[in-house]
């Protein structure tokens, strides 16, 4: 091999080791905990605004979400090795180690944490732990135990607009930070119950309990994913009704929960792989449609 040959394949590597370890940090999840914290933080701000403190809250909530995502990727390579949409990721495919894996992502989890607190505020940094602690702790082993694992996901998977108002406010008694968390969280259980439907042969065969207990049809599930996503509806109420949110927003959001519902229904009408499919998409559209649902409130 010829040095130019030799330099190639360096770089070549060195590159996809980057792209491995990016990977490890479950980039599409940690922009949509991005966009979530966000949010919160504008809704939290008023009329006081503050790009500084924002900048710093997207930096310490990107080290600790990318952690928390490596670190549950560390969790379950075994079981991810298991499945055919996980197989390939680096930790079980072997292009990355476990303790580098396993140290990458505490250096991101506690960097992030520290930066939280101290370059934003310490309210912000706990709710942060709080979602590290409820993802890595309670959620993540109890997906090999009951399907109540959904319902205690949705906990840390709503926070995230939870901690975006507390960095920007630097506290958590506001409700309008409480019905941010109540549409996440909403929306993340017929999220991952249409995912979990759709993949669960996979999910079954590498032991993970994502839905509900002998439901074969499915007829429980869809329930669950219909029951949430009419409840969508009563908290973007609210958000109108507390003056957290005006007539645009309220509209609008209303419209989205009119288009999740359908395909609610429609999975519940017919349990199929290819209506628990049009679910999840509809629930991929529904979550950034509704924050930007947001940003056009505010900007009207």
């Amino acid at each position: 091999m010829s040095h130019f040959e030799e330099k190639i394949h360096f770089e070549r590597s060195f590159t996809n080791i980057i792209s491995d370890y990016h990977a490890l940090t479950k980039p599409g999840i940690t922009l949509a905990v991005l966009a979530s914290m966000l949010v919160g933080f504008v809704l939290g701000s008023g009329n006081s605004f503050n790009f500084v403190l924002m900048i710093h809250a997207l930096i310490g909530t990107y080290l600790i979400a990318s952690g928390t995502g490596a670190y549950n990727q560390f969790m379950e390579r075994r079981l991810d090795g298991l499945m055919k949409r996980t197989a390939k990721r680096p930790l079980p495919d072997k292009r990355i180690p476990a303790a580098n894996g396993m140290f990458f992502s505490l250096i991101l989890i506690f960097s992030g944490l520290f930066y939280l607190f101290v370059m934003v505020n310490p309210v912000a940094g706990a709710v942060s732990f709080a979602t590290t602690f409820i993802y890595l702790i309670a959620y993540t082993p109890m997906k090999q135990v009951s399907a109540f694992n959904i319902v205690i996901g949705a906990i840390p998977g709503a926070l995230p607009p939870v901690g975006g108002w507390a960095a920007a406010s630097g506290t958590i008694d506001h409700p309008g930070m409480w019905l941010l968390f109540g549409i996440v969280f909403l929306w993340q259980v017929p999220h991952v119950m249409a995912i979990a439907w759709s993949l669960k042969e996979d999910y079954f065969g590498a032991g993970f309990k994502m839905l509900p207990k002998n439901d074969e049809s499915g007829f429980k599930t869809a329930t669950w994913a219909l029951i949430c996503t009419i409840l969508l509806y009563p908290v973007s109420i609210a958000m109108f009704m507390m003056d957290i949110a005006g007539v645009p927003f309220l509209v609008l959001s209303l419209i989205l929960a009119t288009g999740f519902l359908f395909y609610s229904v429609k999975f519940l009408k017919e349990r199929t792989p290819k209506n628990s499919r049009k679910l999840m998409f509809a629930s991929i559209a529904y979550l950034p449609l509704v924050w930007a649902a947001v940003f056009i409130d505010r900007i009207i």
